[in-house]
């Protein structure tokens, strides 16, 4: 004989029916915002620039990131980090003294996070900075301010900003962007791995590697940026955004 289900359990019911379907509403609001913010928030050509926050500044890869993000904002273009330290501030550091050479119009951008039941200050080199609670909003906004992605090296959070980047591309949640991996001993075990095992296993496509190239030089991530920002210039140029 089945027993009646006590007033508790209904009401348990009834109540995460209703919140699910509150969730689902803000989801959907989120969205249309996500669609209306994204013509005002790609106006100006922004590079991320992903990697650790461990690296010191007398290390090699600190002034190699610094060197990028100089160049980078030499040529009028913004640097978006996760505003912390180690790579990050060479980053948001570097950009500001190619925007000082220059003259340019460069912004540095930092999306903190909060980490360990406190709030990340970051580097004292941004001009704007978003404060995020939850890795998947920080992820989302890297992704919606953002024209190209730079990663130097790093640990688990560079992987996932890495990935998390790839597979948008991958699954076309994103217009296409070069993926710059800076740094040939680094990141091509990486790539030979996902060549071998995933690749020669049917689980990703050659077609999957195309967003992806590996350089050892500040010379060669420019190469890479270049034409990409330079065709952003004329689209802008001939598709305004509307004010």
């Amino acid at each position: 004989m089945a027993k009646n289900k006590s007033p508790l359990s209904i009401l348990d019911k009834t109540r995460r029916r209703r919140l699910n379907n509150r969730l689902r509403t803000l989801r959907e609001r989120a969205q249309l915002l996500e669609i209306e913010l994204q013509s005002f928030s790609t106006m100006f050509y922004r590079v991320c620039i992903f990697g650790s926050a461990r690296i010191k500044p007398d290390d090699e890869t600190y002034k190699l990131t610094y060197e990028i993000a100089q160049n980078l904002g030499e040529l009028g273009i913004d640097v978006l980090t996760g505003g912390g330290p180690g790579l990050m501030e060479a980053a948001n550091k570097g950009v500001l003294a190619g925007k000082a050479q220059s003259g340019s119009r460069s912004k540095s951008f930092g999306l903190t996070i909060e980490l360990n039941a406190f709030e990340e200050e970051g580097n004292e080199h941004l001009d704007i900075k978003h404060h995020h609670r939850r890795f998947s909003s920080r992820l989302d906004d890297f992704m919606r301010l953002s024209h190209a992605v730079i990663v130097v090296p790093g640990g688990i959070g560079t992987l996932l900003e890495l990935y998390f980047s790839w597979q948008l591309l991958q699954v076309g949640h994103l217009q296409s962007r070069p993926i710059i991996l800076v740094g040939k001993e680094f990141w091509g075990g990486l790539l030979d791995w996902m060549h071998e095992q995933q690749e020669g296993n049917g689980l990703v496509s050659p077609g999957d590697f195309k967003w992806v190239t590996i350089v050892d030089t500040p010379e060669q991530v420019r190469e890479i940026i270049d034409p990409h920002h330079s065709a952003f210039i004329e689209e802008m140029k001939k598709n305004p955004p509307t004010p």
